[in-house]
């Protein structure tokens, strides 16, 4: 029985390193605060941009460089609720052609968003983001 008590993963050189990959996530390793304050100014900017009618450029702003790693839950939700206000204020059936705006890296990171906003159904119009889910898998069949 003390074959059970090998830590075989230890003996794998590529074996999964939770540190190595929240480093690589954040991307230059931004403290939080950083994170946070791009984040913020990020969700002006899109802000900016809807009330200049703009939406097009507004969901591609919401979409950019979006906060991953760990401690960064209040970065996560305002950037969750940033995407969620700009797929609120655009009409459905707008949105094949804001779809095909986006480029594939960009419809990844909207189908994450789309996800985590149906997580919290009380907060967000699932009916909503089930239009737009449609509408991405439509376009990468």
């Amino acid at each position: 029985m003390s074959f059970r008590k090998i830590d075989i993963d230890a003996l794998e050189e590529d074996a999964f390193n939770q540190d190595e990959l929240d480093f690589q996530e954040i991307g230059e390793g931004l403290p939080r605060h950083e994170v946070e304050a791009q984040v913020n100014s990020r969700a002006q900017d899109v802000r900016s941009l809807l009330q200049r009618g703009n939406t097009s450029a507004a969901l591609s702003k919401a979409l950019e460089n979006p906060p991953y790693g760990k401690d960064l839950d209040a970065a996560k939700a305002r950037n969750i609720q940033t995407v969620m206000d700009v797929l609120s204020s655009i009409k459905l059936v707008e949105a094949p052609q804001m779809v095909k705006t986006l480029t594939p890296e960009e419809q990844d990171v909207l189908m994450k968003y789309l996800y985590a906003g149906m997580a919290a159904p009380e907060q967000n119009n699932s009916g909503t983001l089930l239009v737009w889910h449609e509408k991405i898998l439509a376009r990468s069949d």
